[in-house]
């Protein structure tokens, strides 16, 4: 059992509540040699700054009298954390990940919000016969048609995400003809055709991008995500859309507003 005792170690909270407790370092006080190298990069990486080339392996190595594979273990760390991103051949500092609110609101405005600039390129616009399990999401019959619109999500022309949107063809009829593929779905439901969102269920989880999608996104298909599903309902409380919503983990943080 754990007695109370005074450490000599700092307790350390930060500032900003992002970092762990004592900087992840055990009660022990030993930490592995690639996280001592990282926790020495991170100052570095504030003084170089967003888009900062960062040094070498080998002369991170040399600098820090440490082997390649602990230079390596500790990038990889970095850029898993969104601290890091590669850039042709080289490694650079990447900027604040978005922070996307968990809320009926389009990718294009949530992004806007935070002074970057959302980009989408469409993937594919493909209609089918609905299964029977889209079907009772989408309120149709099995075998109707439905539309499933597929896209890549950008930022500062930078690939972040994956997004798939299915919604019965009736709703809709002439999506392919009259919807501009790089602008926002939400904005053409809303102002082309008088359709009102009512409310949407989603659900998040954390996943492995298939080799497809992690190709599309550019990401190495280790690299954990964060997948979205939401089922959105209109004004009058019909339902209107499924949507899959892949984001990647290194770029994307969410927040959610709670009330009591």
């Amino acid at each position: 059992m754990a007695t109370s005792r005074e450490s000599s170690a700092p307790y350390e909270i930060p500032a900003d509540g992002a970092a762990p407790v004592r900087a992840g370092i055990p009660e022990h006080g030993r930490v592995p040699k690639y996280y001592w190298l990282k926790a020495r990069l991170v100052p570095l990486l504030e003084q170089l700054g967003e888009g900062g080339v960062l040094p070498t392996e080998r002369e991170l190595a040399l600098h820090h009298e440490v082997s390649r594979e602990t230079v390596r273990q500790a990038l990889r760390e970095l850029l898993l954390e969104g601290r890091l991103r590669r850039a042709g051949r080289g490694t650079v500092v990447a900027g604040p990940k978005l922070a996307q609110p968990l809320a009926l609101a389009s990718y294009t405005e949530g992004v806007r919000r935070q002074g970057r600039v959302p980009g989408r390129t469409l993937v594919g616009l493909t209609r089918h016969p609905s299964p029977a399990a889209l079907a009772a999401d989408l309120g149709i019959a099995e075998g109707d048609a439905v539309w499933h619109l597929e896209r890549l999500l950008f930022a500062d022309d930078e690939r972040v995400g994956l997004e798939s949107t299915y919604v019965a063809v009736e709703r809709v009829p002439d999506l392919e003809r009259d919807f501009e593929a790089d602008s926002s779905f939400y904005a053409y439901l809303r102002e082309g055709l008088g359709i009102r969102f009512g409310e949407a269920e989603e659900r998040l989880e954390t996943v492995l991008a298939t080799p497809r999608e992690a190709l599309l996104v550019g990401t190495p298909p280790g690299l954990p995500m964060l997948l979205i599903h939401r089922r959105s309902r209109d004004a009058e409380g019909a339902p209107l859309e499924r949507v899959r919503l892949l984001y990647r983990g290194d770029r994307f943080s969410f927040t959610v507003r709670l009330e009591g």
